[in-house]
């Protein structure tokens, strides 16, 4: 999935006893800024989509994970310097190994909440998809 003037990326849908892990953006974020979202960003040149997606996790929460399973995949377009820019991106159903979270901004904040709780939130349509693929995945897991 290497698109020159394309971005990849990958999302962490974080859960735990049936919580999910949402992180509220920086208000000094250019994109979505004060948003809660599922942990995600850009996949460095050649990083397997499941290896960027653990690196993320670590830099955004300071969570260790583990991938479960791939649930899906999205896209959005997005402008930078003036140019529209496709992002690709791979989302995971993420098993935390460790729980203390540290967050890079002072600004920003993290909730455990159930799949009822997720409108108690700031989210938006397409991090509460991410979400529901997950939820999907999850469900289709226990019922087998």
């Amino acid at each position: 999935m290497d698109i020159p003037g394309n971005k990849r990326l990958a999302a962490a849908v974080v859960m735990r006893k049936g919580l999910i892990l949402l992180v509220r953006r920086s208000e000094t974020e250019r994109f979505l800024p004060r948003v809660w979202g599922v942990p995600c960003g850009k996949l460095e040149p050649g990083e397997r989509p499941e290896d960027g997606v653990l690196r993320e996790l670590k830099e955004e929460t300071g969570l260790l994970g583990e991938v479960v399973r791939k649930v899906g995949e999205s896209s959005f377009m997005s402008e930078y310097r003036g140019q529209e820019i496709k992002n690709w991106q791979e989302n995971f159903l993420v098993r935390p190994l460790s729980s203390q979270i540290t967050l890079p901004e002072p600004d920003q904040a993290h909730r455990w909440l159930s799949p009822a709780e997720l409108h108690t939130v700031d989210i938006d349509a397409y991090n509460l998809d991410i979400v529901r693929q997950a939820l999907d995945a999850s469900f289709d897991l226990s019922a087998r």
